[in-house]
């Protein structure tokens, strides 16, 4: 018998943004300057509180296993701030840290998820998404939305795709890639659907603290108690509080779900990181301030941005309500070519530019949209305003 990797693993799509940060860092390393607009992480340091707590945890001796679902110390600030910041009343037992929120989005899936179970995507959506549906035996469905409706998809188009085998709805909001924001309204709907053919609903909430324009964060699990017990919250440290690679993220639940992810999750990576818990939370108890200043600087780096993408002519974007992400419609250029290739789509255009001007964008066909390549200000103004000349530069060029 030959020697092969399993079908489950042939059939995982490389993440696209890694592939394109992966070949950003090569041409880097041989001395050229690239403008990347790939990244999905806060360029600011690490608060200097948080990092002296986890200075802290290795003085204590925190460096020893923690109970599978998390330290009493972590998930007691979790609990406090589900409360403080989204109106949401959990137990302990309804609470899981695990390492980083993907994992925990991977863990909710594996509990609820039979194989042919199917999960509806609105989309653009995020690229783990639906491999991670797949990976876990489930099938992703995946229902779009329009540019000309912030990407949002009205709820009598989430119905029609709804059958007896939809097991569970991701939402996204802030979403990643699109930057839309989910109203309470939608949100309100979505529950009603979900409450009334019995699915649940996974909330990935980790981009909550980037919204702009004075707009505000609703949690569905908030509007109700039935929606509340059929929902799963995602959440995190790592955009928040630029903690990116100390991998902590949580999720709270159904208490039978929690149960579940947490049984799932002792057999495969067990606790999270000792010391990135207790810094994690400390982080909770703190950075107001921060995340603030973070969010004015993110509000004039996206204003800079789509100022300036707005004024190329053949190029259409859509002014992000939240995250860090921007849009960008190449939809113009799509037929046209440029040092004699012809652009067929997005992967075709982030190529062509990555090679020709050293800027680093991220095909939306990943997301969703072959239409759109997406851009991230999480960057700085200087950065940005390079890079959005040169793409200027590129879109003349091409005929």
């Amino acid at each position: 018998m030959a020697l092969t990797v399993s079908q489950k693993c042939k059939n995982i799509h490389p993440s696209v943004t890694l592939a394109i940060d992966s070949r950003a860092k090569q041409l880097r390393a041989m001395g050229l300057d690239v403008i990347g607009f790939g990244a999905g992480e806060p360029d600011f340091d690490t608060p200097k509180y948080i990092k002296d707590a986890a200075k802290d945890a290795l003085d204590a001796g925190l460096t020893k296993y923690t109970p599978v679902a998390g330290t009493l110390e972590l998930k007691s600030e979790i609990q406090a701030k589900l409360m403080r910041d989204n109106g949401l009343e959990y137990e302990l037992t309804d609470i899981i840290v695990s390492t980083g929120a993907k994992q925990c989005l991977f863990n909710a899936l594996s509990a609820i998820i039979d194989p042919g179970d199917e999960v509806l995507i609105p989309s653009p959506a995020w690229v783990s998404y639906p491999e991670i549906v797949s990976m876990v035996g489930g099938t992703p469905v995946m229902v779009n939305g329009l540019a000309e409706n912030s990407y949002v998809v009205p709820a009598e188009e989430l119905e029609k795709h709804i059958t007896d085998k939809t097991k569970a709805l991701i939402l996204n909001s802030p979403n990643n890639p699109t930057g839309s924001v989910l109203d309470r309204e939608v949100l309100k709907a979505y529950a009603e659907l979900a409450v009334k053919y019995g699915f649940y609903v996974i909330s990935d909430e980790i981009y909550e603290k980037l919204i702009y324009d004075g707009g505000h964060h609703v949690s569905i699990a908030s509007l109700g108690e039935d929606i509340k017990a059929q929902t799963i919250v995602i959440n995190g440290v790592s955009k928040s509080y630029a903690m990116t690679g100390w991998r902590i993220g949580y999720a709270a639940g159904p208490k039978n779900v929690i149960k579940a992810m947490t049984s799932f999750q002792s057999h495969t990576t067990s606790n999270a990181n000792s010391i990135a818990q207790h810094a994690a939370a400390v982080a909770l108890t703190n950075g107001e301030r921060f995340m603030h200043e973070s969010l004015m600087e993110f509000t004039a780096r996206r204003n800079l941005m789509y100022d300036m993408l707005s004024s190329i002519n053949g190029l259409k974007c859509s002014l992000p309500q939240g995250a860090f992400y921007m849009m960008l419609d190449i939809s113009s250029l799509i037929g046209k070519s440029v040092n004699g290739k012809v652009i067929g789509g997005s992967d075709d255009f982030a190529g062509a530019l990555l090679e020709s001007k050293m800027v680093a964008v991220v095909p939306a066909r990943a997301f969703g949209d072959d239409h759109c390549v997406r851009l991230s200000y999480a960057t700085t103004r200087e950065k940005i305003i390079v890079g959005i000349s040169r793409i200027e530069e590129f879109v003349k060029e091409c005929e």
